[in-house]
């Protein structure tokens, strides 16, 4: 009986695994070119800052240089509970400080409603309204962009994210690898597709009548992910705009992106028990493919989590005399198994090849399994713990300027 089961799920499984494969055969092309229109929307620029001292700085000489009328945007750096000279150095960089203290409600969500109910009070209103992390850089071009997409009636936007410091470690080059897959395998196909995209927490352009429309109201660990959802459920589609990059700094040591990728799989497990049945009975009611797609996109991590254990399982049965061949799907049908799972291996090295991975990064694609294999106690421990709410904060101690990092990609 047991093996049945183990089979049974091995089986859905890889019809999920098989489904998301299928997608990426619609990223092989780019998006079609969009119209272009002339700076017209004004946008009021966020950035969430705790305690970021070190980077903010780098980042609001960054913001101030963009190739866009300097009257039609401002920028806000939201200083959320700092205890440094956060507010300090944006004042000096003639940008607006606007200093946050509620340590009993912490965290980026928390900061970005409080930001908007201060925002809506201020004389000067806005079309858009952009979110970036204090440790990001942008492309110059990235406020004309998101102008052509609101004049052509986007209404949320995710600008392509990419890494600032993508050879500084094994860990970084890994989110690197991740982040070219995604963009091209994952967003670019449901663009194509015209389904639904995913907001990456930074790097997101809002149209300002649809935030004071249904509120932010995004405060999980995963607000991005959260709000993505919300508005799926209510037939607002978020796009992606493959022109643009925002670049955003990884943590280099081990210890540091397992702490950042356990809130991101406790916030995942939140969002995946909100979301999937509504968006799941929604999307079959309605004939909906954008909200069945955005269910299963939301559990995601459930099919990581028990693929992580059905496999540890199987790893456990064939070093034991207790376990059967027929309870592994791979020993049913071993060249569709095995064609799925080289399939998606080597799409990584092709999604690096098509988006121009600096050359040092392809050696990373050696320690990759390592860094995958990783995601498993991590998310094995995520689901225990999924009740918490209490947010991490990522610490940066290191500046890279946009110049800087363009200087390293050329050479």
């Amino acid at each position: 009986m047991l093996d049945k089961i183990m089979l049974a799920v091995q089986v859905f499984l890889a019809l999920i695994g098989a489904y998301q494969l299928f997608l990426t055969f619609f990223g092989w092309y780019r998006p079609k070119n969009k119209k272009m229109f002339a700076p017209q929307k004004s946008f009021a620029v966020l950035v969430a800052a705790h305690n970021e001292e070190q980077v903010v700085g780098a980042l609001i000489e960054n913001l101030k240089t963009l190739d866009y009328p300097k009257e039609l945007y401002d920028i806000f750096v939201i200083c959320d509970n700092c205890t440094d000279n956060t507010a300090d150095i944006a004042r000096h960089h003639g940008v607006y400080a606007m200093e946050r203290h509620n340590p009993n409600l912490r965290g980026k969500g928390y900061a970005i409603e409080w930001m908007l109910k201060e925002l809506w009070k201020r004389e000067r209103q806005y079309d858009g309204i952009v979110m970036f992390d204090a440790d990001n850089l942008v492309s110059p071009d990235y406020l004309i962009h998101m102008n052509n997409d609101l004049c052509s009636g986007s209404r949320v936007i995710q600008a392509y994210l990419d890494t600032k410091n993508p050879n500084d470690s094994w860990i970084t080059g890994s989110f690197a690898i991740s982040y070219f897959y995604a963009n091209r395998f994952v967003q670019t196909p449901r663009s194509n597709l015209g389904l639904a995209n995913y907001l990456g927490g930074t790097g997101m352009c809002f149209d300002s009548n649809l935030l004071k429309q249904i509120g932010w109201r995004a405060t999980s660990l995963v607000e991005d992910l959260e709000f993505s959802m919300r508005c799926i459920q209510m037939g607002i589609k978020p796009t992606f705009n493959y022109d643009t990059r925002v670049y955003d700094e990884k943590p280099l040591s081990f210890n540091a992106s397992a702490k950042q990728r356990l809130r991101w799989m406790q916030g995942h497990f939140e969002v995946a028990k909100r979301f999937f049945f509504p968006l799941l009975w929604q999307g079959i009611k309605t004939g909906s493919w954008m909200k069945i797609d955005a269910a299963i996109y939301s559990a995601n991590v459930y099919n990581f989590f028990f693929g992580a254990i059905l496999t540890v399982m199987l790893w456990i049965q064939s070093m034991t005399s207790h376990g059967t061949a027929d309870s592994a799907l791979v020993h049913v049908n071993p060249v569709v198994i095995n064609s799925l799972s080289l399939a998606i291996y080597v799409l990584l090295p092709m999604s690096m090849l098509i988006e121009k991975a600096h050359k040092k990064t392809y050696k990373y694609l050696l320690l990759y399994p390592i860094f995958m294999l990783s995601w498993w106690p991590i998310t094995f421990y995520a689901f225990f713990t999924q009740n918490n709410k209490q947010w991490s904060h990522t610490e940066h101690t290191r500046v890279i300027r946009l110049d800087e990092m363009k200087s390293k990609q050329v050479s």
